[in-house]
């Protein structure tokens, strides 16, 4: 069989330098796309509009794995317009992929799925896995919209009947990568004019992983037969908002952050047309199935996290960031 990956939703934060990665990994990338790209390499795109089927679903016939990261960023206010975008840009393209893997003739054997670590139920004292964590939504974490979504994208997922093909849905925490457009360039850039400190108490917990780590869960989900359903892909060590903030900042050379109340954050969320939930809701998630399959993290606490991101963005490293991944990996055999 040959190691062709179908890649829908290739050319957002996440698929940009995941496509990238898996290239590296001497995959054939197909990638789906409303919009190609400049200087695409040797990934080949194909178009479709994400709602109905068309000449792209014969990329399916004896490929390796269909990868889904289609979806409109969360990263925006959620009025009635975009909410409709956030839920049937997860929904359609999910629900129209499985019509086309149960129609192949030689359907991919395995279907990742993005999801995410959100569904679960905003908590403080204890961990959240796929086993035993509590999905819902909480008035103070204001995520009942957030469940919403993440219930109905992961229900499409689950009722698509593909007996010759491995589902995953990937419930994947905060992405933290050099690349622009994620949420640690934002963070950075926070600390750089001394704000970024705790935010309402900092108590929080944040879920987290590094892009390295993400790459490298992906490929170890396409490989690993006998994982399949829901997926936490995130450190095992998420910490509090607080510890973050003070992580980042120390890294920034900056001495200090500047504290903000609920109330200042809420006020600056609507100010950036965002979200307070984004960064008030305590995700508090752990990677029990991928520890279990023994899968290892390169980047388990965020101080390593951030300062190998930190030492690329700043320049230090003289490699392509894949190349560096590769060899960050021989290095750690």
């Amino acid at each position: 069989m040959t190691r062709r990956i179908v890649l829908a939703g290739g050319t957002g934060f996440i698929g940009t330098f995941l496509r990238q990665r898996l290239a590296a990994d001497g995959y054939e990338v197909v990638l789906l796309t409303r919009s190609p790209i400049q200087n695409g390499g040797e990934i080949r795109q194909v178009p479709w509009d994400g709602q109905n089927l068309g000449d792209w679903k014969t990329e399916l016939e004896g490929s390796h794995a269909l990868i889904n990261l289609s979806g409109r960023s969360v990263n925006c206010r959620y009025n009635e317009k975009n909410r409709r975008e956030i839920l049937e840009s997860r929904v359609d393209t999910t629900r129209i992929l499985g019509e086309a893997v149960a129609r192949a003739v030689s359907p991919p054997p395995v279907w990742l799925n993005a999801s995410t670590a959100t569904i679960y139920k905003h908590t403080f004292d204890r961990s959240m896995d796929e086993a035993t964590g509590e999905i819902g939504a909480t008035r103070e974490a204001k995520d009942a919209f957030s469940i919403d979504v993440a219930r109905a994208w992961e229900q499409v997922l689950s009722e698509a009947r593909l007996p010759a093909t491995r589902k995953v849905a990937m419930r994947t925490a905060m992405v933290f990568a050099a690349n622009h457009g994620g949420v640690y360039r934002t963070l950075r850039s926070l600390a750089r004019w001394g704000l970024g400190g705790p935010i309402a108490g900092g108590h929080q917990y944040i879920s987290w992983v590094h892009e390295d780590d993400f790459c490298r869960a992906v490929e170890w989900l396409i490989n690993h037969n006998d994982l399949s359903g829901p997926v936490n892909i995130a450190s095992p060590n998420p910490i509090p908002q607080r510890d973050m903030a003070r992580i980042i900042l120390h890294e920034r050379g900056m001495p200090f952050g500047m504290h903000a109340t609920r109330t200042m954050l809420e006020m600056a969320a609507f100010i950036h047309r965002t979200e307070a939930e984004l960064i008030l809701k305590s995700r508090r998630v752990v990677p029990a199935r991928l520890l279990a399959s023994g899968f290892q993290f390169h980047f388990s606490n965020m101080e390593d996290a951030v300062r190998e991101i930190e030492t690329r963005i700043r320049g230090r490293a003289s490699m392509d960031p894949i190349l560096l991944f590769h060899t960050h990996r021989r290095a750690l055999g």
